[in-house]
């Protein structure tokens, strides 16, 4: 197997190109010479467009964008199509299903992360639970629930049968896993999942009282749930360093999510804009 790594002049920059060698890949090895002061530059799991365009012209099967401290992985396949933390967690947890290796079919999962990925997870037979944005808060949920894999779409993923924190080195090994054992290219396995569409609004606000506090805006995001139910979400939290509400949308049809969002927005927007 032909695969690339792009090391982000970062923390697996050694170790990943040996592991993988190791293993009997044939690897290219790419920004791996660290000198403190190139980490993550234009490289790595922040910039995987610049994978995407080498992997296709150097005709490998995989390729992984890891970070400069090695916790984030973001994938690419041999089409030069871009996946991120969303797709790891919807390769390994399917398989992890089908496998009956999942504990209690549950995939652990930031409020981030696509509701693709939870059609994707309950067709399979499993469930997710979603926590706040962070690891930490993944991690902490698995422990309290005795639950072993999840993460977020930025590419943390963790696998606490192995480690107790994100390790892209054991992410990239375990879809590697998959794919041995499935008989199947990166790009068939991330046909399991597809993404849906989202809208996205931020809104300028003058103060953060609690949503459920202004009956207007309660309202507008309740009625916005029970249009959705059952084929999208809807997310509306407040900016942590910003003074700004945002609303999240997604869902199968764009222009019926782009209205369900501009009036929750416009309720908002009433209220504290």
């Amino acid at each position: 197997m032909k695969i690339v790594l792009d090391c982000a002049h970062g923390a697996v920059s050694e170790v990943a190109p040996l592991v993988f060698k190791e293993l009997g890949a044939e690897v290219i090895s790419l920004n791996d010479q660290p000198n403190g002061m190139n980490i993550n530059l234009n490289c790595g799991a922040l910039h995987p467009e610049n994978l995407a365009k080498f992997i296709t012209s150097h005709k490998a099967e995989a390729g992984f964008c890891f970070d400069g401290d090695g916790d984030r992985l973001i994938m690419v396949d041999k089409k030069g199509n871009i996946l991120d933390g969303d797709y790891i967690m919807a390769i390994i947890g399917s398989h992890l299903i089908e496998k009956n290796k999942l504990p209690k079919r549950t995939v652990v999962t930031t409020v981030m992360s696509n509701y693709g990925l939870q059609k994707t997870i309950e067709s399979a037979g499993g469930r997710i639970i979603s926590t706040d944005v962070g690891d930490r808060c993944v991690v902490d949920e698995c422990l309290k629930n005795n639950l072993s894999f999840g993460g977020e779409q930025s590419g943390h993923i963790v696998f606490l049968d192995h480690s107790t924190t994100g390790d892209a080195l054991i992410s990239a090994l375990q879809i590697l896993k998959v794919m041995k054992e499935s008989g199947k290219q990166l790009n068939e396995l991330s046909r399991c999942m597809r993404k849906l569409p989202q809208v996205l609004i931020n809104i300028k606000v003058k103060e953060k009282k609690p949503l459920e506090s202004m009956p207007r805006v309660w309202a507008a995001i309740s009625r916005s749930q029970v249009r959705l139910e059952g084929s999208g979400r809807i997310l509306v939290r407040y900016s942590g360093t910003e003074p700004l509400a945002r609303v999240m949308v997604e869902g199968e049809n764009k222009s019926f999510i782009e209205s369900i969002g501009s009036s929750v927005a416009q309720a908002i927007e009433e209220e504290i804009g």
